[in-house]
């Protein structure tokens, strides 16, 4: 079922547009709050469930908005423990100590973290990465090869990263909704990669 209004959905907009706030997408000058209200919509055609569509607008905010702005406390007291729970499962770890790690070293933890991640988590992570690649099919037919050069690591870095969210979640969730179109996105990419 597509995404539904709600006072809650509605709150978690709010939030979502005010945390991130003056951010853009990397591949183009769209405010950065497209990306979340899109992961929603990608993700309540896989379930039914508030909390994970919630969790979905949000999924970004603690990995990307300082705490002073919005902490995981203020979003407990908002929305609950199950929804940073499960919003915390989908984020990256950019803070330890005072520098963020590396790109690969960031996305090794994402995967062993997904390896361990409740079904819902899975589902946001799997929405999140088909709009990511579904932008990236839309910015290589604007800038062709050019786009690659938009991200922090190259084509092929990209496509592993993705190809074994990909494999964990085809794993961890079987034959689905949401395998099937993440694998069909990542494919899809793959295509778009200079050759040689």
């Amino acid at each position: 079922m597509p995404l539904t209004w709600t006072p809650t959905v509605d709150r978690a907009l709010a939030v979502a547009a005010r945390c991130h706030a003056g951010q853009t997408r990397k591949d183009d000058p769209t405010p950065y709050i497209a990306h979340p209200v899109a992961v929603a919509m990608i993700v309540s055609d896989f379930t039914t469930d508030e909390d994970v569509v919630v969790a979905a607008l949000l999924h970004d905010v603690l990995e990307d908005v300082p705490p002073s702005v919005y902490s995981a406390a203020d979003m407990t007291a908002e929305f609950g423990e199950r929804v940073t729970e499960m919003v915390r499962g989908v984020s990256e770890e950019k803070t330890a100590g005072q520098q963020t790690p590396p790109w690969r070293v960031r996305k090794e933890g994402y995967l062993a973290q997904l390896a361990d991640d409740s079904p819902e988590c899975l589902l946001i992570s799997a929405a999140d990465k088909i709009h990511n690649l579904r932008s990236m099919v839309a910015a290589h037919g604007r800038l062709g090869d050019e786009m690659w050069g938009l991200f922090n690591a190259g084509p092929d870095e990209k496509l592993w990263f993705y190809g074994a969210i990909a494999d964990t979640v085809c794993q961890r969730l079987g034959d689905c909704a949401a395998s099937r179109e993440l694998r069909r996105a990542v494919d899809e990419v793959a295509t778009l990669a200079p050759k040689g």
